[in-house]
């Protein structure tokens, strides 16, 4: 994991936290923190497809908007192709926003119900200036059918499309603008499984096609493990472990990558394994557990893992892991 950046990473978070003031009482006050993303370091590579992994509740979404500036972090910094988006005001974040669009998870909610097909694609080259009105719709038409929609549909709205129809609707306007960074946030979880792959292979051919460099959040791993180059796994608002993608599934080092591989379901119904899972729930950002996040519900925790947080630390070629499995190292900045 990069922490300096060099010319083949496009965006380079260190030490990111977003944390939500959480208020109460009749003034107000506030009275206590929800760590939503909590000191993540991160590279992610020009024309890869990163997979960001976890349970719902860990901070992946959250992640993903920051990344976008979105949401502003607490703290932390994140330079996009060597830039410190912080530091650009509106009018010079404009341009960049550009580059860096997002894909939603609901194909239903993130579209306005009351626009054209035409009218929502070509969104964003209204606001940007992009060409005149009838270079626009030309360009509509293009991305209707690179996604797999017919541009004589221009003029419907998203109410006569299906659910798979409506995400490829969502793709073509996060292609209008030609980003070089797409946030995929969990894109296919509102879908039926058959549409799911159609769905997937299509990102696929874009992402070759139009050089584009993807964050794909997810919960489901098989998905993630067809997708990604690289595999992130997040846990309450921390990433614990990081590899590339057959490193990570034949060898995870975490316990909580183990447990999420092993309560996978496997596609041969007649083939059976052991399933030891995870116990208990995900614990609340608001009141997150001392020390390591995950020692709570680990089957291998040790009394340090309770008081100390282990530092994010390279076992191997290029996978880093977080835990005190392997080594001892403390995480001061934590």
């Amino acid at each position: 994991m990069a922490q300096n950046g060099n010319a083949s990473e496009l965006v380079v978070l260190k030490k990111v936290k977003k944390h939500y003031p959480v208020t109460g009482g009749v003034f107000r006050r506030q009275v206590g923190t929800v760590k939503a993303v909590d000191g993540v370091s991160l590279a992610i590579r020009r024309g890869e497809t990163l997979g960001l992994v976890g349970e719902s509740g860990c901070g992946k979404s959250t992640l993903g908007r920051v990344i976008l500036r979105l949401e502003r972090p607490t703290s932390g910094s994140i330079l996009y192709d060597g830039r410190d988006i912080l530091a650009l005001s509106r009018d010079e974040m404009r341009p960049l926003r550009r580059k860096m669009q997002i894909i939603f998870q609901d194909p239903y909610s993130s579209l306005n119900p009351r626009q054209t097909v035409g009218r929502i694609i070509s969104e964003g080259l209204v606001i940007h200036g992009v060409g005149t009105p009838e270079e626009r719709m030309d360009r509509v038409r293009y991305l209707m059918n690179v996604v797999g929609l017919r541009p004589e549909h221009i003029n419907r709205y998203p109410h006569e499309f299906s659910g798979g129809q409506r995400q490829r609707i969502g793709i073509a306007r996060a292609l209008a603008l030609q980003p070089e960074l797409i946030i995929c946030d969990e894109p296919v979880s509102a879908l039926d499984v058959s549409i799911q792959a159609q769905v997937i292979n299509l990102l696929m051919d874009l992402q070759e096609e139009f050089q584009l460099t993807y964050l794909f959040v997810s919960h489901d791993l098989s998905v993630v493990r067809h997708i990604s180059d690289r595999v992130a796994v997040m846990y309450l608002g921390r990433i614990v472990e990081l590899a590339d993608k057959k490193e990570l599934y034949r060898n995870p080092l975490h316990p909580y990558t183990q447990a999420l591989l092993e309560a996978a379901p496997l596609p041969d119904p007649d083939r059976k394994k052991e399933r030891k899972g995870l116990t208990g729930d995900l614990p609340s950002p608001l009141n997150p557990p001392s020390g390591c996040h995950f020692h709570p519900r680990c089957p291998k925790a040790m009394e340090q893992c309770r008081k100390s947080v282990p530092v994010l630390k390279e076992k191997g070629d290029r996978h880093w892991v977080r835990c005190f499995l392997y080594g001892d190292e403390v995480d001061e900045s934590l």
